[in-house]
């Protein structure tokens, strides 16, 4: 099935996918990245506290199988700032804190290969990473030591890195950023690039191209457990849809879904939004204790799919007028996935017309609610209301 529009008279245009590849060609991005990566990092729920530890890691590799992530989608198990020892060994490689990982990082790995499931780390590309340095002390990064850092990484069977952007020596990001690119290509292994500049030097521009290879780039600065960060966080990311595609992803920073700052309505906003801005899935809450409706938006699978649809086309926002935000994003077989977001702390009513959408006059469509999993037919228009911070997401489909 497939829609039809008039061209210049629809209501959004997309930058092409065909054109905006040949400009890109990162690691193994056919294999790692046709679409953005889904998965698990602890940051967000732990930072550098005690309770980061191999228990807990183990822990959440278990959760992933039993209540249906892995079912849908979820791949990648992440370990953040705060693993490695504060010096490296005496041939120069980061070695694993003995207290946090006891049985050292390879151990990790092949359990959560065991299941199935992909493994990542964590260094910056600074002499030192992100968190704060003690006594002189601080966990080493890996500027200068990126070809042994990467080395030792593909031995552990690392299948992701993230590269954040701490301790830089006030070096430019690109070349930084380039020769971490080069050491992991040079391994041979697929591993995950991504790219944790924070949007300070528009990593959109460069972080994909061949000389430097990333697969996803972060955005903006740290997202945290609010309302109001998550607003921000959508309202620059969401302009930057020319810059994505199948292989290169903006990255608007992990997710605070089961977290406790906001609100389910907001919680399932967040998830919306990232879904049809096609952003990494990175879960961000401790798997073995979340509530069981936080767990529910992460496996709705209907969103899930928006997210991961093969065309691999962000979301356009077409209109946010008086604070309801509509964003259009294509879809695999002619099919549009449709958000509309309330920012606003009133309800607010909104429609969507079929012109706006690109859909033929005479068309006949479904339009399915992929929140309330119901569906109606008709000329493809919506009109809903909106409770404050909702956001409503439909999948429309050519009868």
């Amino acid at each position: 099935m497939s829609f039809t529009s008039s061209g210049k008279t629809a209501a959004f245009a997309f930058a092409s996918c065909a054109a905006i590849a040949s400009l890109h060609s990162p690691v193994f991005a056919a294999e790692v990245a046709a679409t953005p990566q889904m998965g698990f990092n602890n940051w967000n729920s732990t930072h550098c506290r005690a309770e980061f530890d191999e228990k807990m890691i183990r822990g959440v590799v278990d959760k992933f199988i039993e209540p249906g992530l892995k079912d849908a989608g979820y791949q990648y198990v992440n370990i953040d700032d705060c693993w490695a020892y504060w010096r490296r060994d005496k041939d120069g490689n980061l070695k694993a804190n003995p207290k946090r990982f006891p049985g050292g990082i390879k151990a990790i790995a092949d359990y959560v290969h065991s299941k199935g499931l992909k493994f990542g780390i964590y260094t910056s590309a600074g002499s030192f990473t992100c968190e704060p340095k003690k006594e002189n002390r601080g966990f080493p990064g890996g500027l200068g030591h990126e070809k042994q850092d990467a080395a030792l990484f593909a031995s552990y069977g690392i299948d992701y890195l993230k590269y954040d952007n701490c301790n830089n020596e006030k070096k430019p990001a690109q070349p930084r950023y380039t020769a971490m690119g080069d050491a992991l290509r040079a391994t041979g292994r697929p591993i995950f690039y991504s790219v944790c500049e924070w949007g300070e030097n528009q990593p959109w521009l460069w972080a994909g191209k061949r000389e430097v290879g990333g697969n996803s780039w972060r955005t903006t600065g740290d997202i945290t457990d609010t309302y109001a960060s998550m607003v921000e966080i959508f309202k620059k990311n969401v302009v930057l849809d020319q810059y994505a595609g199948p292989g290169h992803w903006n990255d608007p920073d992990m997710l605070e879904v089961g977290n406790g700052g906001m609100t389910d309505t907001e919680y399932r906003s967040h998830f919306s939004l990232w879904a049809i801005m096609a952003a990494p899935l990175l879960i961000g809450t401790d798997l073995r204790t979340i509530k069981p409706e936080p767990l529910k938006i992460l496996l709705n699978k209907d969103v899930i799919a928006i997210d991961q649809d093969p065309l691999g086309v962000q979301g356009k926002r077409i209109r946010d007028a008086g604070g309801v935000h509509v964003i259009v994003k294509p879809l695999q077989g002619g099919d549009r996935a449709l958000a509309i977001f309330n920012e606003t702390d009133a309800a607010k009513e909104a429609t969507v017309s079929a012109a706006e959408l690109g859909l033929d006059k005479a068309g006949k469509y479904a339009v399915r609610d992929l929140w309330q999993h119901d569906q109606r037919e008709g000329d493809g228009s919506v009109r809903v209301t909106l409770a404050p911070h909702a956001t409503a997401l439909y999948r429309i489909s050519a009868r």
